[in-house]
């Protein structure tokens, strides 16, 4: 089954752009964010203002370069995880930018043309985020690179029992230069994290901060991901249809060959 369109060999039927390096994410967006996914089928071709080279390499280029933007943390669109730089995961506080969910969009778009066009990126996701485009939930085990909450599974049951971390069923939320307390469920406040609940309060913790907190930016991802494919219904079975090893020796480049 093709996944995606063939990139088109005529000059013509290519979409054009192009592109100040010193405006490089702004112009890019402009670019591919605003296009019919039509009009982007047939493949890219790229010129950086002031330049005469074209070409592939120019290219691959921009590829490298518009990913390197896009997932720059300094951007507020994705954060990198901590224990694993590498990777990335959308950032829950991206609405600083009041664009940001158009901005996923386009990041969708530009990651599937990198895949339509072969390209390495040099960028990989983090398992949360792949599991989340494969529409499934992240469990304990995927977020062994993203988060350290499951430490308190390993804890002293005695300990636990203290109070001594003076945990309840909540969770501090940064957005906006300010803090804020969400209840992870109904009364959370007032519900002390014990030995026996601990295990519910993870999973409750790992909704929240992974599932809820990113849904609308993980759904315009997809959705841009889905404008490039052949059929955009696809989307979901690509990602289903791939390891997530699979997917970082196609964005980031591995001595084996994967074929899509």
């Amino acid at each position: 089954m093709m996944m995606f369109p063939d990139v088109k060999e005529d000059y013509e039927e290519l979409h054009e752009m192009l592109i100040d390096r010193s405006q490089l994410l702004s112009e890019s967006f402009a670019y591919i964010g605003s296009a019919e996914p039509e009009s982007l089928h047939a493949g890219l071709f790229v010129e950086f203002k002031n330049e005469e080279v074209t070409g592939p390499g120019v290219l691959r280029e921009w590829f490298f370069l518009v990913c390197q933007d896009i997932f720059n943390p300094q951007n507020a669109l994705f954060v990198s995880c901590p224990n694993d730089r590498r990777r990335f995961y959308p950032n829950p506080a991206s609405k600083v930018d009041p664009m940001h969910l158009d901005y996923f969009t386009f990041a969708g778009r530009v990651i599937a043309l990198a895949l339509m066009h072969k390209v390495q990126v040099g960028i990989v996701f983090d398992r949360i985020f792949f599991q989340q485009l494969a529409g499934t939930l992240p469990s304990l085990e995927d977020i062994r690179d993203a988060d350290s909450c499951k430490q308190i599974l390993e804890m002293d049951p005695d300990f636990i029992d203290s109070d001594a971390l003076g945990l309840t069923f909540v969770r501090e939320v940064e957005g906006l230069g300010s803090r804020k307390t969400v209840e992870l469920c109904a009364g959370g406040r007032n519900i002390v994290v014990t030995s026996k609940n601990r295990e519910e309060y993870v999973k409750l913790l790992i909704k929240h901060q992974f599932v809820i907190s990113i849904t609308e930016q993980v759904k315009h991802f997809a959705k841009g991901f889905g404008d490039i494919l052949s059929n955009s219904v696809l989307q979901t079975f690509f990602f289903r249809s791939l390891e997530l090893e699979d997917l970082d020796w196609m964005l980031q480049g591995s001595e084996s060959a994967i074929k899509m």
